[in-house]
């Protein structure tokens, strides 16, 4: 049996483009002679609708999209992920589906029975959970078809069908990338291969809708439990298989089998997808973002002229009284190893001009964060301003240890449609810029080793007013990732005059964060909607 497996990356909405691109998918591989075509999980539709899913005209172009795919599905069988509401059509239930269709015809389906609830998901809100299954013949070969969430739950995975024997086990997935899902989904994917003693066949979602990531991974599973292949992440591609003997052998001539990668890579990979993604769902061409020299807006910089062309990106360089020198060469070296287009808008008069205008109401009051405050946001203005008149997004440059303690300035730095390194902590900054520059300097080795600062007043460091970053990290790592309290950090020994600064600072910030830019997501607990928290209320944690 031949068994293609189609990743594209599809616009929610975009119905008669997302059409084309499934339909000539599977043209494709009847070109080459597949007998099967695989589509991720909610391909109709998308696993990010959200509040979609109760819009019946979206739900109308869902069915007109089955019923255009049914008509192409002869000489091949389809097998694609789709919101399906039962027959009687005075039921408002909808059910997340796995559809089987042979020569036009509903040949066998599959209603995912475990619901995810996982923190950026709420299928318990759109879905009704599922109770039919039924399984699939093909050349001989009987075919289970399950959720990646069923056989995590182990709901229906019985070692034998119900037409006896199971030859193959093809499970769907919808599951948001983070850094550390890979390996917790290979494991209880091999687990569930080797207790079923069947081979396996996973299908993850393949898009980026904003802040939620999908990696499009593709396992193939041994019946002992032994990962066979493992193809390229985040990129569309039809791949092919064989399977012949209980074995599913790769046919792909094209892609090279990949390992693990380590986490770096990991997070390189999905905000270069999650980015370059984000512009074209969204039909934006150019992005504008502020240089400062910096180690933060460095690397957003080289992202960007990775994922969108040097071209297609403008740097700001904002220089005020209290910018070093050297960080308007670093960056200034930046734009030159990038190739990308840049504008130098110093601020110097711009902020005495606000000076005095605000010269009475402020007599009488010290210099404080408010002036520093004030020239982040004269920067802010200038950054949309220019975003207004060019067509410019503006690409936000905090990364996650800043946002956690509220380390940056409301309509000013925070400013931003997407925040690109939201979810990294600086630390893990510090091992993207290397990875970045991993064949030649695109970031100025300076930038990487020079203490970082925001460069508000004289001689200022990050260091004044926070822990060293890689103290901070840890900790908000266990606070946040982890979901530890301060209780459970003192009794590991941290000191707790810092542990209690930290988390103060954390939930005391929480008001900006909800101001915040979108976060392309990359670990567990991103800042946004997988991290639900009220804007007021005591720091208990």
């Amino acid at each position: 049996m031949r068994i293609a497996v189609s990743h594209i990356s599809l616009k929610i909405g975009a119905f008669d483009e997302n059409n084309q691109k499934i339909t000539n998918a599977i043209a494709d591989a009847k070109t080459q002679k597949a007998d099967v075509i695989i589509f991720p999980e909610l391909s109709i539709g998308s696993p990010a609708a959200k509040d979609l899913w109760k819009n019946n005209a979206f739900l109308k172009q869902c069915e007109n999209s089955f019923q255009l795919i049914q008509q192409y599905c002869h000489g091949i069988t389809c097998i694609i992920g789709a919101p399906m509401s039962p027959s009687e059509k005075k039921t408002s239930l909808l059910y997340n589906t796995i559809v089987c269709i042979t020569d036009g015809e509903v040949v066998a389906i599959h209603q995912k029975k475990a619901l995810s609830s996982q923190d950026v998901s709420d299928e318990h809100r759109y879905f009704t959970s599922g109770t039919e299954t039924t399984d699939l013949k093909i050349k001989k070969q009987t075919i289970r078809l399950s959720f990646e969430e069923d056989i995590l739950h182990q709901i229906s995975t019985d070692k034998k069908s119900a037409n006896g024997k199971t030859d193959l086990l093809i499970c769907l997935g919808a599951s948001p990338f983070s850094y550390e899902q890979a390996k917790k989904r290979k494991k209880a994917l091999c687990n569930a291969a080797f207790s079923l003693g069947t081979p396996l066949l996973y299908v993850n979602h393949l898009g980026a809708y904003t802040d939620l990531l999908y990696d499009g991974e593709i396992l193939s599973v041994d019946k002992e439990g032994k990962i066979e292949e493992t193809l390229p992440r985040f990129k569309e591609k039809l791949s092919f298989f064989e399977f012949n003997e209980n074995k599913i052998i790769p046919k792909s001539l094209d892609e090279q089998p990949v390992t693990h990668s380590n986490k770096i890579v990991q997070i390189h990979q999905a905000l270069i997808f999650g980015l370059r993604e984000y512009f074209r769902q969204n039909n934006f061409a150019k992005a504008i973002l502020g240089l400062s020299g910096g180690l933060d807006s460095a690397v957003v910089a080289a992202l960007a002229c990775e994922a969108l062309g040097a071209e297609n990106v403008l740097c700001v360089l904002m220089p005020s009284d209290y910018s070093p020198s050297h960080s308007i060469k670093d960056a200034e070296d930046l734009v030159k190893n990038t190739g990308c287009r840049s504008l130098i808008l110093p601020i110097k008069n711009v902020f005495e001009a606000y000076n005095s205008i605000l010269a009475s109401p402020f007599d009488g009051y010290e210099i404080d964060v408010t002036e520093e405050n004030l020239q982040a946001r004269i920067r802010g203005v200038l950054l949309m301003a220019l975003s207004n008149k060019l067509g410019y997004i503006l690409l936000n440059t905090s990364n996650k240890s800043e946002s956690a303690v509220g380390y940056g300035t409301l309509y000013g730095d925070m400013a931003g449609a997407l925040s690109v390194i939201g979810d990294v902590y600086k630390s893990e900054a510090y091992e993207l810029a290397r990875y970045i520059n991993k064949e030649k300097e695109i970031i100025p080795y300076n930038t990487i080793v020079k203490p970082p600062s925001a460069e508000l007043r004289p001689d200022q460091k990050d260091s004044d007013s926070l822990p060293p970053y890689e103290l901070l990290d840890n900790i908000l790592y266990h606070l946040i990732e982890l979901e530890k309290s301060t209780e459970w950090l003192l009794e590991q020994g941290y000191e707790k005059s810092m542990v209690m600064r930290v988390s103060h600072l954390l939930a005391s910030s929480e008001y900006k964060r909800k101001q915040a830019a979108p976060v392309l997501r990359v670990s567990t607990k991103a800042f946004g909607q997988g991290r639900k928290l009220p804007l007021t209320g005591i720091n208990i944690f």
